[in-house]
């Protein structure tokens, strides 16, 4: 008998969670067992708590927007793959959450069948993602690629100065000490070319966001 497979879904909107679950339900009938998250601190919590083998994730949840809550959970369980299930689509958005570390990408527009077969090539270890020519310029391309290099520790000392936290804060968080929480702001700034928090924060800013969104797409 095969190991049930735990899908954590991160997802806002209860009817497209619920079709989310549907169609992991059709992929795998007996093998898949989804966990249910409205946002990127209760995902985490779940992610704390449970062995998860593929994260759905929403691009714009109640704490968080664009690309911010994909470094947020790939920092925390950097091997586990994330599926970006989003309303956004296009070049730029399908490629920057490849360069920011998603392993798929499944628009919102998919029919159920059509998000059932992505989801049965996620749980076999696979990648999916629209065939579309390249989106980055080569600008934003090499900022995505910054943020990719950030170790995992690295991101959630970003992500922490993101929130606007004090370095204790943030060592507290992470169970580090200060020194080690300064030790990796100046391998940060090393990294994305950045001189200062403020430098370092742009540069985050401008690898998860998209041009010319409104927020308004989930």
């Amino acid at each position: 008998m095969a190991e049930t497979k735990n899908v954590l879904i991160i997802e806002d909107h209860p009817l497209f969670r619920e079709a989310l679950v549907i169609a992991l339900g059709r992929a795998f009938p007996s093998e898949a067992t989804a966990l249910e998250a409205d946002s990127i601190s209760s995902g985490l919590e779940t992610l704390q708590k449970n062995k998860v083998d593929l994260v759905l994730l929403d691009l714009n949840l109640t704490d968080s927007s664009n690309f911010d809550g994909l470094t947020r959970i790939n920092a925390a369980r950097p091997n586990c793959p994330i599926y970006v299930v989003s309303a956004t689509e296009g070049a730029e958005a399908f490629n920057r959450a490849k360069a920011l570390g998603a392993t798929g990408y499944l628009p919102k527009s998919l029919s159920l069948d059509e998000l059932a077969a992505a989801l049965a090539t996620a749980l076999d270890g696979g990648s999916w993602f629209p065939e579309v020519e390249s989106g980055l310029s080569e600008a934003d391309d090499e900022v995505a690629a910054r943020i990719a290099s950030l170790t995992p520790a690295q991101r959630r000392v970003l992500s922490g100065l993101s929130d606007g936290l004090l370095n204790k804060q943030i060592a507290f968080d992470m169970g580090i000490s200060e020194a080690t929480v300064k030790a990796h702001m100046t391998a940060i700034f090393r990294k994305l070319g950045a001189n200062n928090r403020t430098q370092a924060l742009l540069v985050y800013k401008q690898a998860v966001s998209i041009d010319g969104d409104d927020h308004s797409a989930a």
